[in-house]
């Protein structure tokens, strides 16, 4: 039976049942991530076999994010990588931050809607396959879990991740038939040292052996941290040998030096409920250790923890193009990583700081920090960045006493001011803040700054990037038609859609010509490429065109003199074109192509095929080629389909048949508005997900 706070919140059902799915599938690690309310951030709501802190560098992830976890959400399908070489190839930036031997599944869960994934970890000792039953497994825990939210959300409870995740135990079934004495003996009868650690790394059992080998006694170990209770293993590289222990579920050794010179080697045993760890002296001659070296420096060494996050963010801002997505990053995983509550990101332009982005600031706050110069005495914002040393205000009363004004301006209580520096060269500043007050460790100092460097790189390559992408689309948007014109008896549509990779730009062109005898010049084309180079090409191709065309020239020597044009520029780019002559009054057509896809023609009675074409070859390699004429009826109430090879082309898939499924969806759909049957040719032709391809699309329809 469940109360009525049960069913509000769910919580309990739900921890329980990703424990049991844990148990069931002989996971050693399990994480149930939801989906946040707009629908563009997965986050981690519980955590089964982990601590939290081992999740910190994804626990939250974007939905088109190169990850496992979203890319399952995002294709409702189970993502299955059988070890770390698959899982390294197919998503590196996850296997940089879990550079373990494992396996990893991450499946759907879904119901009456997406509500997130399941992700699932095993060591690698398993099969590198899945088998159906597994799958089967894994596929009602999503289900069970998919009610579970659905029950929650119908009585009105929240679903949402907040706080970080729930760390969930595995409960462990087997039952110990020895008293705790008589364990404590054995371990004690055993040569060497014997010591456990729960999965956040923490002593809970210290034998006598184990305390005299580490040179402290039992109730000083007991609740602390190895790395912090033993100075000398305060390094990553002991760390991270247990984080291995504790994500591959695997037995890991290494050797460590107990001052002043006696080696000690390290055997590391894990499962669902913590470490045994068996220590013993390496037996090795000792070498000589050399005395140890007073340091300058006030900065600790990184947890390996933060490294890891460090790595994780530095992949992650390898990957972003734009400035937004410089800020996005920024806000999405970078604030969270530190506990921040606010973010202003702000760059270095012509003596001011402009706000580019923020997060958790009020309009006024934002209105009244934008905009400062350089050298303002309202923030020290103008300081850190003219001098490149960061600053940090661990409470309001710090800032107050140098900046009176700041603190009221944005309420903050706690400020880390980043400078943005390339070379030498300010960028920017970037700004995390506080509700309450927060100290700034070294450790968390020394990250911060660390990756103030690398969002620094990234984004003065994203505004080169948003430069160049703003000329160059620019470029292309004035060389395309602004608006078609109107012909009697004759309704039009057309549409262009940028490539999603790259700049965004292409070749493609289209165009309507009004033409001396009343009748209309119909011309789409695709030039090679994808860049700048394209996109002047095109320019250059559709206003020949659209000269030979209005002078009333053949569709024939249309393209005749077009290449003629393009053969003398010397370009290495190539061209294809279709180029017809439509006679609305008469009903005919004429068409010329240039190595460019047939178009598809719909007649009044619903069906529909490619029209069949004698192409001549693309243009701008033969300068005497020829270019055939094509002569058929357009009937009243027929359509006319133009299109791009980007509407058509998949790889793996054949041309033919790609054209022959695009004349299928034109025939099942209404052509009785144009403009939304292009939005069904463009839907129905896989055409919204990824484009590697630019796409043209113009329809002509004779009216009955």
């Amino acid at each position: 039976m469940t109360g009525p706070a049960d069913r509000a919140d769910g919580t309990p059902q739900r921890d329980a049942a990703l424990a049991e799915t844990v148990r069931r599938t002989g996971a050693s690690i399990g994480a149930l991530y939801l989906l946040a309310p707009d629908q563009q951030m997965l986050c981690i709501d519980a955590l089964c076999g982990a601590p939290a802190e081992f999740a910190l560098p994804w626990a939250r992830v974007r939905l088109n994010s190169p990850a496992p976890v979203a890319h399952a959400a995002r294709e409702d399908r189970l993502i299955w990588l059988g070890d770390q070489e698959e899982l390294a190839r197919l998503y590196p930036r996850t296997a940089l931050a879990l550079p373990y031997p494992l396996a990893m599944a991450a499946a759907p869960v879904t119901g009456v809607r997406r509500w997130g994934t399941l992700l699932l970890m095993w060591p690698a000792t398993r099969p590198p396959y899945m088998t159906a039953r597994e799958r089967g497994n894994i596929a009602s825990s999503c289900h069970r879990l998919a009610r579970l939210l659905e029950e929650t959300s119908e009585h009105g409870g929240p679903v949402v991740c907040d706080g970080g995740p729930r760390v969930v135990p595995v409960t462990d079934e087997r039952r110990s038939v020895s008293p705790a004495l008589a364990a404590a003996d054995f371990a004690e009868r055993l040569p060497g040292g014997s010591v456990a650690l729960d999965l956040e790394g923490r002593f809970t059992y210290v034998s006598s052996g184990a305390a005299d080998l580490l040179g402290l006694g039992a109730e000083q170990l007991l609740g602390t941290l190895p790395w912090q209770s033993l100075r000398w293993l305060d390094d990553p590289t002991y760390e991270d040998r247990y984080r291995a222990a504790v994500l591959s579920r695997e037995p890991v050794s290494f050797t460590a030096c107990r001052p002043p010179g006696q080696w000690l080697d390290f055997h590391l045993y894990p499962d669902a409920s913590g470490i045994s760890v068996r220590i013993v002296d390496s037996g090795a001659p000792l070498p000589a250790a050399p005395a140890p070296r007073r340091s300058g420096r006030t900065v600790t060494p990184a947890r390996a923890g933060r490294l890891y996050q460090l790595t994780h963010l530095a992949a992650a801002l390898t990957e972003v193009v734009s400035v937004q997505d410089v800020i996005d990053l920024v806000a999405d995983q970078i604030m969270p990583a530190f506990d921040a509550q606010g973010l202003v990101l702000s760059s270095a332009d012509a003596g001011r700081l402009r706000i580019m982005g923020h997060r958790g600031y009020s309009r006024f706050s934002v209105e009244r920090l934008d905009g400062l110069p350089l050298d303002t005495s309202f923030t020290p914002a103008g300081r850190a960045l003219a001098s490149g040393i960061p600053a940090f205000f661990h409470d309001a009363e710090e800032m107050r006493r140098i900046y009176p004004d700041a603190p009221q301006v944005s309420g903050k209580q706690a400020w880390a001011f980043l400078p943005l520096i390339i070379s030498g060269r300010p960028v920017g500043i970037c700004v995390l803040s506080y509700d309450r007050p927060h100290d700034f460790p070294a450790e968390e100092r020394a990250v911060m700054t660390s990756l103030a460097g690398l969002v620094a790189q990234a984004l003065d390559r994203a505004r080169l990037y948003d430069t160049k992408h703003a000329l160059a689309h620019g470029l292309q948007q004035a060389l395309l038609p602004r608006a078609l014109p109107r012909f009697s008896g004759l309704r039009v549509a057309a549409r262009y859609l940028p490539a999603t990779r790259g700049m965004d730009i292409g070749g493609d062109f289209y165009d309507l010509i009004r033409l001396a005898d009343g009748a209309a010049a119909a011309v789409i084309g695709d030039v090679q490429g994808h860049n700048v180079a394209a996109a002047a090409l095109m320019g250059q191709v559709r206003t020949a065109v659209h000269a030979h065309a209005a002078a009333g020239t053949t569709p024939d020597q249309v393209l005749f003199r077009t290449n003629r044009l393009l053969t003398d520029l010397g370009s290495d780019l190539f061209t294809s074109c279709l180029y017809a002559h439509v006679d609305v009054a008469r009903g005919r057509l004429g068409l010329a192509g240039a190595g460019h896809p047939p178009p598809v023609l719909r007649l009044p009675d619903g069906t529909a095929r490619p029209v069949p074409l004698r192409p001549g070859p693309l243009l701008g390699i033969d300068p005497v080629a020829e270019f055939p004429v094509t002569d058929l009826p357009l009937v009243p109430g027929a359509t006319l389909v133009f299109y791009t090879d980007g509407l058509v082309e998949t790889p793996g898939t054949d041309l033919g048949d790609s054209i022959t499924a695009l004349a299928r969806h034109l025939a099942d759909a209404d052509d009785g508005d144009l403009d939304r049957l292009v939005d069904v040719l463009l839907s129905r032709t896989s055409t919204t997900a990824q484009r590697t391809d630019d796409i043209a699309l113009l329809l002509l329809h004779r009216e009955r």
